[in-house]
């Protein structure tokens, strides 16, 4: 378990934005369509947005000005990985994990009851702690979530997201025993991780090295389900036949049955038009991953795990 020293750097991160009612992103973008709608004029919802505006602005400001302070993982140097140096990991290898972690899994399974508030203050205090553990700097963020963001319907394979300029974060759905990862995940989106590798690691990490059986039993079924994920690929190929063959996968994996409801329930059954709009923006945001100096969404999966890979096999 990390241990924090006496008298750590303190940092705190305002994230005023995330404490709102209403995503101000939201109301930026809908307060004129919905007065046009539902009044007949556009006048008040250009105020409404003006002011939404400002208020944003105002606390990204403050945000930004605090994160200057931070002192950022230097994860080549720490473990020996990031995502411009991963080693290759070959399918054997990949199986051998997936045996591994289903073991793992069966262990230390326990039903997931714990209210959204409690754990996101949980895994928030777990990747604050893992992190000041590293660098010395306790960097404080809120642990607010909120349930719905505009951006749900432009991305449907979406779990979650994290506007990285005022660190606001929602989670569109729940996902059992992986919400843990999730939030840490979007979490370390908020203390200033922006690459999604990072974001996905440093959430696996924490949750481990937390200790508390519902954040490991999180991040073992993040990282099993990532490599059920690929092997799936590898096997069968892209789309609707790489998802038809994840789960086979599952179903073949010797996993509780409570588990395996959890990984058949993770992956959605999508209509045609969410199918459709899924297909353009994965485009969209692979190609965005990969101007911003990443590997394009390969990052969440193939990244993942073969930055795991290279930290337990002797790479740092």
């Amino acid at each position: 378990m990390i241990k924090e020293e006496q008298g750590v750097e303190r940092i705190r991160i305002p994230n005023r934005v995330a404490n709102s009612p209403v995503a101000l992103t939201d109301i930026m973008i809908a307060a004129p369509f919905l007065s046009r709608l539902l009044l007949g004029a556009s006048v008040p919802g250009l105020a409404l947005q003006a002011a939404a505006f400002g208020a944003y602005a105002g606390s990204a400001a403050k945000d930004w000005i605090r994160r200057l302070g931070v002192r950022k993982i230097e994860f080549l140097a720490v473990y020996g990985a990031d995502v411009s140096h991963l080693p290759a990991m070959s399918l054997e290898a990949r199986r051998a994990e997936i045996a591994i972690f289903t073991r793992k899994l069966n262990d230390v399974y326990r039903p997931m009851d714990v209210p959204r508030p409690e754990l996101a203050e949980q895994v928030n205090e777990a990747l604050t702690r893992y992190i000041s553990g590293i660098t010395g700097q306790r960097v404080e963020t809120s642990d607010s979530i909120r349930s719905f963001m505009l951006a749900q319907f432009l991305f449907p394979f979406a779990i979650g997201g994290c506007d990285f300029i005022s660190g606001d974060v929602a989670i569109f759905r729940d996902t059992g025993i992986f919400e843990p990862h999730v939030i840490a995940h979007e979490f370390s989106h908020r203390k200033g991780y922006f690459k999604e590798l990072e974001a996905q690691a440093l959430a696996y990490l924490a949750l481990v090295a937390s200790e508390e059986p519902v954040l490991v039993q999180s991040a073992y079924s993040e990282r099993l389900h990532r490599q059920l994920r690929i092997v799936a690929r590898k096997e069968a190929g892209e789309g609707a036949a790489g998802e038809n063959h994840f789960h086979d996968l599952v179903d073949r994996a010797s996993l509780k049955p409570e588990l395996k409801w959890a990984f058949h329930a993770l992956v959605p059954h999508l209509s045609a038009a969410e199918r459709g709009i899924s297909a353009v923006m994965r485009r969209l945001y692979d190609e965005r991953m990969r101007l911003t100096g990443q590997n394009g969404l390969s990052d969440y999966d193939e990244g993942f795990t073969r930055f795991l890979y290279a930290v337990e096999n002797g790479a740092a």
